[in-house]
């Protein structure tokens, strides 16, 4: 007997309802109109990625920045309303910035 068929015992008289339907087409993230900017940098001689040009809440750049760092497997911070992420993983970020439905404009090199 699993717990459905214990609940229909117990409580005889009540009707399910219908669960709701998580929407799959609902973005992760605050989309906006304009750009990100994915730029190269070496700050004390090491690669940096930075995107700026982000203006969302700092809980989507928080959500944003830590999905970056898993899906490349560095490190990486949001700071100043910039997401920096160790080493120059530009081509993958604007892949996967672009599957999200984000338009992505590379600047540098």
């Amino acid at each position: 007997m699993d717990l459905q068929d214990q609940l229909k015992n117990l409580f005889p008289d009540h009707e399910p309802e219908d669960e709701p339907d998580n929407d799959k087409n609902e973005p992760a993230y605050w989309l906006q109109d304009d750009p990100i900017i994915c730029k190269y940098e070496k700050r004390k001689g090491k690669p940096v990625t930075v995107l700026e040009g982000y203006n969302g809440a700092d809980s989507d750049f928080k959500k944003l920045t830590k999905d970056l760092k898993t899906l490349l497997g560095v490190g990486g911070s949001f700071k100043n309303e910039a997401i920096i992420i160790q080493g120059d993983y530009r081509d993958k970020i604007m892949d996967f910035l672009k599957e999200s439905g984000f338009s992505v404009k590379r600047v540098g090199g």
